[in-house]
C-alpha cells in the first residue's frame, strides 16, 4: 500500500550478492520504505530480484542492537562465565523476539561509546604489549563498505603491525583471487557483464546463477532469447534451476573440475586450437602445464570416466568450446569452495590463455563473486595475505610504499592468519583478542562448533553488528551497534569492478555508528589522531583512491622526504588505479555515478571534470599482464580429489549452498515474510534411492551427521541430486532453527594456497530423526516451544509461524495448547478439536473476532495448508465459516488455499499456478500474463516450467 509521497528518491545499491544492482528508495510519509530497481544503473536497468525487492521489510527496529554494551569487568570475569542472559537495555523492543542463543554474557550492560572504545583500545594495547601484535586479530566481512575495510586494514597492518585481518570473503572468493594473482600477477577480473551478453558460448561452472545471481542470469536469458544461436553450458553436480536454460548440462562428479579443464586444455592443444602468437608473445609456462594436462587428462574417455559424465556429452562440450571464439567461462562457489579451488581456477584460465580468448569482447574467465563488496575488500587488502591497493605483503618495495603513504610506525611483514587458522589459533590461546565485524562465524565457518569453543576461551571478543542476538554476539565481551543498510554511506564494488555508491536514507537507530568511525576512534585512542582524523566517509574514500595511484607507474618518481630533499618512490605498476576519483569533495562523492575501475586522470588535465573511466582498451587487450615480465602464467595443475573421502561410516557427499530467497545466515532475510515463504525450513535434499538405503522418507525429519557435527532437517526429493550426494542450505541459525546450523558439519580442510574451505565435499551419513508428532503453530506474539525437540521459526505477515516436532507431551495436548497459545484471556474464544485415536489435534485462540494463535498436530507431517491459515491473520474479523474451517483443518472457500509460495515477488502459490495451467496457461509467459509470476526477477521460471510439465503430464 502506498504510504504517501514522502521523501525524494535516493539512489543506492543492493546489499546482497556481488551483482551490485542499483536501487531507488523512497521513505513514505508513514515511514514505510519503498524499493524499486534503478533504471539508470548499468547493472540491472531497473530490475531487482526478490531479495532486493523485499529490502523494505528488513530495515525496521526488530532485533536491532541500539547501544554499546559491555561486560562489567573484562579482567575479572572469566571467559567461561559466559552464559545465558539478555540485552534488554541495548536492543530494540520486539513483539516476536528471536530465541536467545546459549552463550550470552550474563553481565552485559549498556555503556556509552567512549567507555566501550576506551576499553577496546586499552585491552588491545595490553595484549600487544604482553603477547605481541599477532595476538590480536580482526575477522571482517564482504558486507562492509570499502571505507570500513580500508580503515580496518590500515589500523591493523600499519599501526598495530599484524596482518591478522581476514574476512568471510575468504569463504567464497579467495581461490579466485589466488588464481588471478598466479596467472595475471594481480587480482583482476577481465570480464564485464556486457561480455556475458556478447559471448556466443557461456559456460557456468559451479554456479546456480538463476537463484544466487538472478538479475545477472536474466541478462543471460534475454541475450539468449535475442540470439537463439548463443549456447549455454552448465557444469554442476546438481540439476539446479540454472540447468533448465542450458543447452548442455554436465553433472560432473564433485571435485573433478581440474580433470575436466585439463582435459579441455589437452583437447584444444591436440586439435590445434592454439593462439600461437598470443601464447609466444604474452605467456610463459605452457610446456609444463601441457605436460601435466596431457598426462592426467589427455584422453577424453578417461576424463569422462573420472568425472562420471557421458563421453559423448563431454566431447560435445570440448568441441563447442574449441570452435567458438567468444567464450566466457563464469565460475562461482562450486569452483572456489574446494581444497583444490585455486587449481580449478587456474585450470580454467589456462584454457583461455591457450586459445587467446581473453582481453577480447565476449571472452574470458569470469569469477562471479558472492557478496556485495567482496571486490572492494580486495581493493583495500581485505585478506590477511594482502596489502592495500593490490600490493603484496611479501614484497619489501610494496611494504615501503604503503608504510610511507600511511606514515605508519610499523608495517606487517608476513601474511596473517586465514579464517579457519585464525579461529584455531584463538582456541589454542595464541590470539587473545578478536574484533568481529558484520559477520556471523559461529554459523558460517566450517567446523562451526570449534568457533564456539574458540570464542568462549578468547580473552576479548568485540562484535560490531546491527543485530543484538546472533549466534556470534552471544560470545561478545563488547558489543558495538553498527549502522545498517539505509543508514550507512560509502561505496561497494561488484563482480565486474563497478564502483557504486551506497547512500543513507534513514536516520541511524539508537546510537548506531559507521564501522569506519569506530575503527578510527580506536586508532586515535592508540595514539594516532592525525592518521585517523577523517570526518566523513568521503575522506576515507579519497585516501584509498590516492593510495591506488601512489607509486603506480612504469617509471620511478620522487617525493618530499620531509627533510627538504626529494627521495625515490618505489614503482609498483598496478591495473587498479583510482587516481581519477582522488580529491572528490563531499558533494562530488555524494553524486558519484557507477564507474568501473581503473579510473584515470586525462594526461595534462587534472581538473575534476576530466575524470573518466579507465583506458579505452579493455583489460589485457594489449597482452600486458602484471607479473614482473608482464606475461601471463600458465599454471601446471595436477588433479586431486577432496581431502576427506567417503567411507562406510560416512558414505554420502554433503554439498552446501544458498537457496533462492535467503542470504548468508538469515539475520536480515529472516525478517521478511516475503522471503520466508518460499523455503521456510532447513532441508536435506537427496536422491530417493539413497533415502531408501538410509531409511528416511520425504517430508519427514532426518539427522545429517559428519565427523565434525550434525544437524536436523526436513527430507526433500527435488530431483536435482545424483546418487551418493546430499545438499543442505547454509542459512539457518540458532534464532530460526533449533538444530539447523550446517556449518558445524562441514569439514575444516582448506585450499593450501587460498585458505578457502571445502564447503562442497564433506562425508556424511543420513538417518531418521525419530519423533512421535509433527505440528505447527502461528501466533501474533512469540510462543513457547518447550514441548518440541525440533523447531523452525518462520516470519509471517503479522504473525510468527513455528514448525515443530516432538516425542512426548506431558498432561495431553489440551493443557499444553492452552498454555502455549495463551488461552487464559477472559475475552478469548477457544476453538478445539481432538481425535485421540488418530493423534490429531487442532486449536485456535480468537480474541475480539480476530485469530490470535493456532496449533495443528498430527503423527504425520502432512498437516493443513500454512498458506490458507496465514491468510486468516490478515482478516480483521473471522466469519463463522472460518471458525468451522479451523476445526476441520481446511478451507471451505474454493481458492482460499493458494498453496506453497512459488513466486515470492508477487506472492503466487503453487495451487493457483496449477489452476491457471488447467485453465490454458501452458507457458511461463502465459502464466506471467495471467498471474504476474516470473515477470520480475525470473528466478521462479524454472519452477514454473516444472509445474506446467507435471500438470500436463498424463495421469
Amino acid at each position: 500500500m502506498d504510504g504517501g509521497i514522502g521523501t525524494a528518491v535516493v539512489k543506492t545499491t543492493c546489499p546482497y550478492c556481488g551483482t551490485g544492482c542499483g536501487v531507488d528508495v523512497r521513505v513514505a510519509t508513514d515511514g514505510n520504505v519503498e524499493v524499486q530497481g534503478d533504471a539508470s544503473h548499468p547493472t540491472n536497468a531497473g530490475r531487482l530480484c526478490v531479495k532486493g525487492s523485499a529490502l523494505g521489510d528488513t530495515v525496521g527496529p526488530q532485533g536491532r542492537l541500539l547501544y554499546p554494551a559491555m561486560k562489567s569487568d573484562l579482567t575479572a570475569c572469566s571467559p567461561r562465565a559466559r552464559g545465558e542472559g539478555g540485552l534488554e537495555m541495548a536492543q530494540a523492543p520486539d513483539p516476536n523476539p528471536l530465541p536467545a542463543v546459549a552463550g550470552r554474557a550474563s553481565e552485559m550492560r549498556r555503556v556509552g561509546w567512549d567507555t566501550a572504545l576506551d576499553r577496546i583500545a586499552e585491552k588491545f594495547r595490553q595484549v600487544v604489549r604482553d603477547h605481541g601484535p599477532d595476538a590480536v586479530a580482526w575477522y571482517v566481512s564482504g558486507q562492509l563498505l570499502t571505507e570500513d575495510y580500508y580503515v580496518a586494514n590500515k589500523l591493523a597492518k600499519g599501526f598495530i603491525g599484524t596482518a591478522n585481518v581476514d574476512t568471510n570473503s575468504r569463504l567464497c572468493m579467495s581461490s579466485a583471487v589466488a588464481g588471478h594473482k598466479r596467472a595475471f600477477g594481480e587480482d583482476i577480473v577481465p570480464v564485464s557483464y556486457d561480455d556475458l551478453e556478447a559471448a556466443d558460448l557461456v559456460v557456468l561452472v559451479g554456479s546456480n546463477t538463476a537463484w544466487c545471481h538472478p538479475i545477472l542470469f536474466q541478462r543471460l536469458v534475454r541475450a539468449k532469447e535475442a540470439r537463439p544461436e548463443m549456447k549455454l553450458v552448465v557444469i554442476d553436480p546438481r540439476r539446479t534451476a540454472t540447468t533448465e536454460m542450458a543447452d548442455l548440462h554436465l553433472p560432473l562428479r564433485p571435485g573433478t573440475d581440474v580433470w575436466l579443464f585439463n582435459g579441455l586444455l589437452s583437447f584444444l592443444h591436440q586439435h590445434g586450437m592454439v593462439d600461437t602468437d598470443f601464447v609466444e608473445r604474452h605467456t610463459t609456462g605452457l610446456a609444463t602445464a601441457m605436460a601435466i594436462a596431457d598426462n592426467t587428462a589427455g584422453d577424453v574417455r578417461s576424463v569422462a570416466t573420472q568425472c562420471k559424465v557421458q563421453e559423448s556429452a563431454l566431447t560435445e562440450f570440448y568441441r563447442l568450446w574449441a570452435r567458438t571464439e567468444k567464450v566466457v567461462t563464469a565460475f562461482s562457489m562450486g569452483v572456489n569452495q574446494s581444497s583444490a579451488g585455486t587449481d580449478k581456477v587456474n585450470a580454467i584460465i589456462n584454457c583461455h590463455l591457450l586459445s587467446g580468448r581473453i582481453g577480447k569482447p565476449g571472452a574470458g574467465p569470469f569469477s562471479i563473486t558472492g557478496q556485495p563488496n567482496a571486490m572492494g575488500g580486495r581493493e583495500v587488502g581485505g585478506l590477511s595475505n594482502m596489502l592495500a591497493a593490490h600490493m603484496d605483503l611479501h614484497n619489501a618495495a610494496h611494504r615501503e610504499l604503503v608504510q610511507g603513504f600511511w606514515r605508519s610506525p610499523v608495517i606487517a611483514d608476513k601474511p596473517g592468519l586465514k579464517a579457519v587458522d585464525l579461529f584455531e589459533s584463538i582456541e589454542a590461546g595464541k590470539v587473545k583478542a578478536v574484533w568481529i565485524m558484520a559477520t556471523n562465524p559461529v554459523v558460517s565457518l566450517p567446523n562451526a562448533d570449534q568457533v564456539k569453543r574458540a570464542l568462549a576461551k578468547c580473552e576479548l571478543v568485540v562484535v560490531s553488528d546491527v543485530m543484538a542476538n546472533t549466534d556470534t554476539t552471544a560470545f561478545a565481551d563488547v558489543l558495538l551497534p553498527a549502522q545498517g543498510w539505509g543508514e550507512k554511506s560509502g561505496t561497494v564494488t561488484n563482480s565486474e569492478r563497478c564502483i557504486s555508491r551506497l547512500r543513507s536514507f534513514l536516520p541511524p537507530l539508537g546510537e548506531a555508528r559507521p564501522d569506519w568511525w569506530a575503527l578510527a576512534q580506536v586508532g586515535q585512542r592508540l595514539g594516532y589522531p592525525e592518521q585517523f582524523a577523517w570526518t566523513g566517509a568521503h575522506e576515507v574514500f579519497d585516501e584509498h583512491c590516492r593510495l591506488t595511484a601512489h607509486g603506480n607507474a612504469d617509471e620511478a618518481g620522487t617525493r618530499d622526504s620531509g627533510l627538504g630533499t626529494r627521495e625515490a618512490v618505489p614503482v609498483v605498476p598496478r591495473y587498479l588505479n583510482l587516481s581519477g576519483l582522488a580529491g572528490l569533495a563531499r558533494v562530488e562523492y555524494d553524486a558519484l555515478l557507477p564507474v568501473r575501475w581503473p579510473v584515470l586522470v586525462k594526461p595534462g588535465n587534472p581538473a575534476p571534470e576530466s575524470r573518466v573511466p579507465g583506458p579505452e582498451s579493455r583489460v589485457f587487450s594489449d597482452g600486458r599482464f602484471y607479473t614482473p615480465d608482464r606475461k601471463a602464467r600458465f599454471l601446471p595443475v595436477r588433479p586431486r580429489m577432496p581431502v576427506h573421502p567417503t567411507g562406510d561410516d560416512y558414505p554420502l557427499v554433503l554439498n552446501t549452498g544458498r537457496v533462492r530467497d535467503h542470504w548468508h545466515t538469515m539475520t536480515r532475510t529472516g525478517l521478511s515474510p516475503k522471503l520466508a515463504a518460499h523455503i521456510p525450513e532447513p532441508f536435506v535434499d537427496l536422491h530417493p534411492g539413497d533415502a531408501l538405503l538410509c531409511g528416511v522418507r520425504e517430508h519427514e525429519l532426518a539427522r545429517v551427521t559428519s565427523k565434525w557435527g550434525s544437524c536436523v532437517a526436513r527430507v526433500r526429493f527435488s530431483g536435482e541430486m545424483q546418487r551418493r550426494n546430499v545438499f543442505v542450505p547454509i542459512h539457518w541459525n540458532g534464532q530460526f532453527a533449533s538444530d539447523g546450523r550446517v556449518g558445524k558439519l562441514v569439514n575444516p580442510a582448506v585450499d593450501p594456497v587460498s585458505g578457502e574451505p571445502e564447503f562442497k565435499h564433506t562425508p556424511v551419513r543420513v538417518e531418521p530423526f525419530r519423533v512421535t508428532w509433527h505440528g505447527f503453530a502461528l501466533g501474533r506474539s512469540g510462543l513457547p516451544l518447550d514441548a518440541a525437540v525440533w523447531w523452525t521459526r518462520v516470519t509471517g505477515a503479522g504473525f510468527t509461524r513455528y514448525e515443530m516436532a516432538g516425542r512426548r507431551v506431558e498432561n495431553g495436548w489440551q493443557a499444553l495448547a492452552r498454555k502455549m497459545l495463551g488461552a487464559e484471556s477472559p475475552s478469548a474464544d477457544w476453538l478445539e478439536y481432538e481425535d485421540v485415536t488418530a493423534g490429531q489435534y487442532r486449536a485456535a485462540l480468537v480474541v475480539d473476532d480476530r485469530i490470535e494463535a493456532c496449533l495443528f498436530v498430527s503423527p504425520r507431517p502432512d498437516l493443513p495448508s500454512r498458506a490458507w491459515l496465514s491468510g486468516l491473520f490478515a482478516r480483521q474479523k473471522l466469519e463463522d465459516v472460518d471458525r468451522m474451517a479451523l476445526l476441520v483443518g481446511e478451507p471451505f472457500e474454493r481458492g482460499a488455499d493458494t498453496g506453497a509460495t512459488v513466486c515470492s515477488c508477487f506472492g503466487v502459490g503453487r495451487k493457483t499456478i496449477e489452476q491457471a495451467v488447467r485453465g490454458g496457461c501452458h507457458t511461463p509467459q502465459s502464466l506471467g500474463a495471467e498471474l504476474k509470476c516470473g515477470t520480475n526477477c525470473g528466478s521462479c521460471v524454472p519452477e514454473l516450467k516444472t509445474i506446467i510439465a507435471q500438470a500436463l503430464a498424463p495421469a
